[in-house]
């Protein structure tokens, strides 16, 4: 199923756009209920916001996106019909609320912190390595080596199963570590050896499939 929870700040929340979405309503059905039973609702902490852009082409007033945290999301889906899409929804949402919450507390110890730490300092080099394939690269003729950085960071992210480092576990954070080393060291390699900075992105990702796999299997 789709991601229903989101961190913000410390704290996790998922929103009426993603309800609607997943239990089939209409977004202004789950607006209403929430308007319904707002000051209950905001018992459990103020009603945050934003906005959705109107799809009408004749224009028209934005819909609001309201954000809630977990208490209220608990609180709103019991105003809902018990259907098993609905229910299969309930779960999947008190399940998410849940990995977060261990996530957050994990974000505070040590053993987080020093490992984004690290990760710094190794996303740092990756970086400084990146910046000289990108001079490289427009030697050979790329008109677009600039975005040679977005696509190593997209490689590694997806190696590990991670949209950013700051909502990473530890266990993301070791494993991004690991290969964004193996992709600084192949591009070096690629560079010494004087091959094509597309070969060497090619040659990048196989290494760090490989690597993947044999971790898989390793598990």
């Amino acid at each position: 199923m789709n991601e229903l929870v989101f961190l913000k700040g410390d704290d996790a929340f998922t929103d009426s756009l993603v309800i609607a979405n997943l239990t089939n309503n209409q977004h202004h059905a789950i607006t209403q209920i929430i308007r319904k039973h707002k000051e209950r609702l905001e018992r459990f902490g103020n009603l945050q916001f934003s906005h959705l852009k109107c799809q009408n082409p004749n224009g028209g007033r934005p819909s609001k996106i309201y954000l809630l945290n977990e208490p209220q999301a608990t609180l709103l889906i019991t105003f809902l019909q018990n259907t098993d899409e609905v229910a299969d929804f309930k779960a999947e949402l008190v399940r998410q609320f849940y990995e977060m919450r261990k996530f957050i507390a994990e974000r505070q110890t040590a053993e987080w912190v020093e490992t984004r730490k690290q990760g710094k300092l190794t996303r740092k080099a990756e970086t400084d390595v990146i910046q000289e394939l990108v001079g490289y690269a427009k030697e050979q003729g790329s008109e677009h080596a600039d975005m040679l950085y977005i696509t190593y960071s997209k490689l590694a992210n997806a190696m590990c199963g991670v949209k950013g480092r700051d909502t990473a576990t530890v266990l993301q954070l070791n494993n991004l570590n690991i290969f964004e080393n193996l992709i600084l060291q192949m591009i070096r390699s690629g560079i010494e050896a004087d091959m094509n900075y597309k070969d060497i992105y090619k040659e990048c990702k196989n290494r760090c499939l490989q690597a993947k796999q044999i971790a898989m299997i390793g598990g």
